[in-house]
């Protein structure tokens, strides 16, 4: 086990014994140590460390532990619903994703914006941590990787001690018709849609495990962005509705098996954000998809398609940014959901 992987261990386990309501942040540093060995049995974190902070009140500590590296802890003073949270949200250089970034960091959340797009992800964590004063990390990640997905937990952990809570909202689109769909296309969309939920959940997990281990109150969220396309077929979609479906089966299951650690796993299932990049993108939006997959049966334009699907929706329109950051603070806030899928679809997508 080498140092940076016992450090990711060790820093949630110091943040929580020094402020057990998880308002406190953790940063590490790995400079000047020298070799030791340390004990780091899951079960004994409190009894293990409990000596280096001790019964501390302070605004801030600094824990030096030989072999393995610095920790300061510093706690949270800022009173805002999500003070003292850290978050992920992958997908975040753009749409939904970007959005969801900024709605928690006007909350106070401390959140690291992942995504392929490096640049569009440092330059978007900049914005927002100039404008709400409050520390961002931009990470670079494929999440279909399972080693990019650990290194992208690592980095949170070292960064900001801990995980509190964490969107999966990465997703492609790749329509088309049995006849037109590639299987290369094919295994692209269940990639990022659906194996890389499993592996974001089976890192993002293990941080949030720690900190329950050392304050018996604590509870985490993981978020799915699912889609409508999880609770009902979709023509001509099915790659990506089949990686949707499969998505809300993870979800009650990963429910199930997190619970006894306090990690709560709901989806949430939008509307089309047709406002959105993934459905106005000039080239490979989904407007521009369907026209020419002929999902829309007399459409002759763009136009003509979102007027089609503006019409299926009760509440006459698209789904917004601001509809869906709603749901994720229901989810947050309420503390006996679990297992989950919450529709924001202006009644289009109704449940049983």
């Amino acid at each position: 086990m080498n140092n940076l992987h016992l450090a990711t261990q060790i820093a949630p386990a110091l943040r929580m014994i020094f402020a057990p309501d998880g308002k406190a942040y953790v940063s590490y540093s790995n400079e000047n140590n020298t070799t030791a060995s340390l004990y780091t049995c899951e079960n004994r974190w409190t009894e293990d460390f409990t000596t280096f902070c001790g019964k501390n009140t302070a605004d801030k500590e600094t824990v030096q532990i030989d072999g393995i590296g610095c920790f300061t802890i510093e706690k949270e003073k800022k009173d805002k619903p999500l003070s003292g949270k850290i978050a992920v949200v992958t997908g975040s250089a753009q749409g939904f994703g970007a959005h969801i970034a900024e709605f928690l960091c006007s909350q106070g959340a401390r959140v690291a914006l992942a995504d392929m797009n490096y640049g569009g992800v440092c330059e978007r964590a900049e914005f927002l941590s100039k404008t709400y004063d409050i520390p961002t990390l931009p990470i670079m990640a494929n999440v279909s990787d399972e080693a990019s997905v650990r290194d992208m937990i690592q980095k949170v952990v070292l960064s900001f001690g801990g995980l509190d809570i964490f969107i999966n909202n990465a997703g492609i689109v790749r329509a088309g018709s049995l006849e037109e769909m590639t299987k290369e296309n094919f295994e692209l969309v269940t990639s990022v849609d659906y194996t890389a939920y499993f592996l974001c959940v089976k890192y993002a997990a293990e941080p949030m495990k720690i900190q329950r281990a050392c304050a018996q109150n604590y509870m985490a969220d993981i978020i799915e962005i699912n889609s409508k396309s999880g609770l009902e077929g979709s023509n001509k979609n099915f790659a990506y509705a089949g990686a949707k479906f499969g998505g809300i089966g993870l979800t009650q299951s990963f429910a199930l098996e997190l619970a006894p650690f306090g990690i709560k796993v709901n989806a949430i299932c939008p509307g089309n954000f047709l406002d959105g990049p993934l459905w106005s993108d000039p080239d490979r939006g989904l407007f521009v998809q369907y026209l020419k997959a002929g999902k829309v049966p007399g459409a002759k334009t763009v136009a003509d398609v979102r007027a089609a699907y503006e019409a299926k929706v009760p509440l006459g329109r698209g789904c917004r940014a601001e509809d869906v950051n709603r749901a994720i603070a229901y989810i947050i806030e309420q503390k006996y959901e679990t297992g989950q899928a919450l529709p924001v679809t202006g009644g289009q997508t109704m449940l049983n």
